[in-house]
């Protein structure tokens, strides 16, 4: 009987299938992409509110620009303006432009925002790494530390760092970068704990891996979606906090446009001016509910259980 030559599947060498993988990666890294992109824009708190912070990182980038008057510039003679169309948003008591001071005050809010949390997010994984995965004396004497912060409320330990550092900008960030230590702490350590009984956790350590290579190469990269959502919803209480030490006095000084600032002296006019108070205050309710929702939705797209919940 004879056989169909062209029926007959031809070998294909080691090297030839690897060439066609190869060949094969860029198309299933595009597919990839396309349907990540896909499956992204389908969530559609993640797009809304993603694209509203988007928007005021934007805003804050190119305040030179936008704002119509110098932020800090006083015009007595214009004090305490309504809303027109020389100045939409009114006049403070110094006859500075509300709406521009608005602006420059999202550039600050934004720029506060990154640095606290960069600062909370670097002291917070490091010492979670090192108290999870040491564990031990290490563990105890962090995790008492941690425990110490704790038993402050938040914004009062700011506020008595600010105090003890001097009424600034700089000072009041590192305050509200310390208050965020505990959470990423404490996240950070439960991952660790979880993650570092994994097997191939245990086979890294079997082959004679360091503890740094280990916690860099397979457990740092493992625990890093739930710090990214911890910090985007992070970033809303920091602006938060810096709104409330400028509110007292001891965060932004004068002339610094900044939120809190402004309502702090929008108060003694609320009778005459209340938009003087509308403005900042519409601003910080916006920015840090759009953080909580963009941070609550990132992390039902970074979680399979649910994502299609």
């Amino acid at each position: 009987m004879a056989v169909d030559a062209s029926a007959t599947p031809t070998p294909v060498s080691p090297s030839g299938a690897l060439a066609m993988e190869t060949a094969l990666e860029p198309g299933r890294v595009r597919l990839g992409a396309r349907r990540g992109l896909r499956r992204m824009l389908s969530q559609r708190r993640l797009v809304v509110f993603g694209g509203f912070i988007a928007l005021l990182v934007v805003v804050g980038l190119l305040a030179p620009v936008l704002a119509p008057y110098d932020p800090v510039q006083t015009q007595p003679a214009q004090a305490l303006q309504p809303p027109s169309r020389a100045h939409l948003l009114g006049t403070d008591n110094l006859g500075r432009d509300t709406l521009s001071r608005l602006i420059w005050g999202a550039r600050l809010s934004i720029t506060v925002a990154i640095i606290a949390v960069t600062i909370g997010l670097a002291a917070g994984v490091t010492l979670g790494l090192a108290a999870g995965y040491v564990g031990g004396g290490t563990d105890d004497v962090l995790s008492r530390f941690i425990d110490a912060m704790l038993a402050f409320p938040g914004i009062l330990l700011a506020i008595a760092i600010t105090a003890a550092l001097g009424a600034s900008l700089p000072n009041a960030m590192i305050a509200v970068g310390i208050i965020g230590i505990p959470t990423y702490f404490r996240l950070t350590r439960g991952q660790v704990l979880q993650t570092r009984e994994h097997e191939y956790v245990t086979a890294a350590t079997v082959l004679g891996a360091s503890r740094l290579r280990i916690v860099g190469r397979h457990i740092l990269p493992n625990i890093v979606n739930p710090l990214i959502v911890a910090a985007s919803i992070a970033a809303s209480g920091a602006i938060l906090s810096l709104a409330t030490l400028s509110f007292i006095g001891i965060g932004t000084q004068p002339p610094t446009p900044d939120w809190g600032s402004m309502i702090f002296l929008a108060t003694g006019y609320l009778s005459i001016s209340p938009w003087l108070v509308f403005a900042p205050g519409v601003a910080i309710f916006l920015t840090v509910f759009s953080f909580q929702m963009f941070g609550d939705a990132l992390r039902d797209y970074l979680d399979p259980r649910l994502r299609n919940r």
